[in-house]
């Protein structure tokens, strides 16, 4: 057995096949992707990697195992999956991951399920000397006794929707639930492994004071019941706690406007360097860093100014608060790479500019449209022999449901010299009344 030492969770035990897992070299190249990719230049202390956060989520998710009473082979495939559940993330993380989806067809829980399986290559070619013959990941894993294709299952979104908690039968009643829906839910679900390491690990390296998350109280309520996780009655002030930490750090880090800029920058650098993209699963940061800086014309000369924090200005900006139903309805016709792309040679064509000049970027579309996320926020609570939403139990809950992750609605950005010309292009063709060139 091995103690990692980590800032977040203090020592963390990894020993047997999860030890094994740890050094294979899928899982060493995290060790070369920023968790929060270019996050970096607006809040310098985020450096750490999805080497870190997959094992602060293996750590939660096995304590979230032995809460829930699961069995040893159940709390093994499950600590798997929460080990594994990142190792086909895209260099810069979510960054890249458009790229990643257009260049493969698939997104990177797909290709890890491909990966693990040994359908795929896992690594490099300039590696092949040194990895040529290595076995796939799941031939280690059923050696050890584990399912690959349960921990694949694990790893993929579930496939159950509950569809909102506010009528649940009797816990003691007849379960319309999958069986062991609670193991997908420790890595996907309302109050889960993996976004109360990232919430944690991401506040306390950007220095933003938004990742206060009581887990000790929520490990202490948490329960397997009616095939669901759920907490205990008594856990709602801490639900309550965790659903504010995930919307505000939406808000103040994820969806920050300056990151939104320079990650569509070094986007557009990939896109226009014509590059095979589908092998970005195993590449690092610096791998990709690398390949574009070579690059010649403007995909080397964005990733150089990507690295002197040389950045696009934000051009125009309309805010969700200031426009229309039928604002967002038209909004989110454009809410593709394709639709993207059109807007932006509109714009580019209208301020004289070259459209490879003007970026635009936009919430999804279900989150253009209001379209709340209810399993992500849904928290279920056992009370007494029902299950019910956190939001009968907490206004707070109920309100955070409503609250949009993100207070505009797009956002067009572009050289320093174009930005003025580009921003008044910008509002002639949507045609909202609110406008803010700063």
């Amino acid at each position: 057995m091995k103690t990692v030492h980590d800032p977040i969770h203090g020592g963390i035990a990894v020993d047997g096949v999860f030890l094994d897992l740890l050094n294979r070299h899928e899982m060493q190249r995290l060790r070369s992707i920023k968790q929060l990719g270019l996050s970096c230049l607006v809040f310098p202390g985020a450096n750490h990697t999805r080497f870190e956060h997959s094992l602060g989520t293996f750590c939660l998710a096995g304590r979230m195992c032995a809460a829930m009473g699961l069995s040893a082979e159940d709390s093994d495939a499950v600590r798997a999956a929460a080990m594994l559940h990142d190792i086909c993330h895209p260099p810069f993380s979510h960054t890249m991951e458009p790229l990643l989806g257009a260049a493969t067809g698939c997104d990177h829980m797909e290709l890890s399920r491909r990966l693990i399986m040994g359908d795929i290559p896992s690594f490099l070619p300039r590696d092949e000397k040194a990895l040529d013959g290595c076995e796939p990941i799941g031939a280690i894993l059923k050696d050890a006794g584990i399912d690959p294709g349960f921990v694949c299952d694990l790893i993929m979104k579930p496939l159950s929707d509950t569809g909102g908690l506010d009528a649940f039968a009797d816990v003691k009643g007849q379960s319309y639930f999958p069986s062991k829906d609670y193991a997908h839910q420790i890595i996907h679900g309302p109050v889960d492994a993996d976004q109360m390491d990232y919430l944690m690990r991401d506040a306390h390296y950007t220095g933003v004071n938004h990742g206060a998350i009581d887990i000790e109280r929520i490990l202490a309520k948490m329960r397997a019941a009616n095939g669901q996780a759920v907490l205990e009655r008594g856990a709602v002030s801490a639900a309550e706690g965790l659903m504010v930490s995930r919307s505000l750090m939406y808000s103040a880090v994820y969806y920050h406007k300056t990151v939104k800029i320079v990650e569509a920058m070094l986007r557009r650098a990939a896109e226009l360097s014509g590059a095979d993209l589908s092998s970005l699963y195993l590449m690092g940061d610096h791998d990709l860093l690398s390949q574009l800086l070579s690059a010649p014309g403007r995909p080397s000369e964005l990733a150089s100014m990507v690295l002197r924090r040389d950045l696009f200005k934000k051009a125009y900006i309309a805010y969700t608060v200031d426009i229309g139903e039928g604002d967002r309805e038209m909004l989110s016709g454009y809410a593709t790479p394709g639709g993207r792309r059109m807007l932006e040679e509109r714009i580019a064509d209208a301020a004289g500019a070259d459209a490879r000049d003007v970026i635009v970027d936009m919430p999804s579309k279900s989150v253009l449209l209001s379209k709340v996320r209810i399993g992500k926020t849904d928290v279920p609570i056992l009370d007494g022999g029902r299950i019910r939403s956190v939001t009968r139990y907490s206004s707070v809950a109920k309100a955070l449901q409503a609250r949009e992750p993100v207070d505009w609605a797009v956002m067009v950005s572009a050289p320093r010299g174009c930005a003025e010309a580009v921003g008044a292009a910008a509002a002639r063709v949507l045609s909202f009344d609110h406008s803010d060139g700063a």
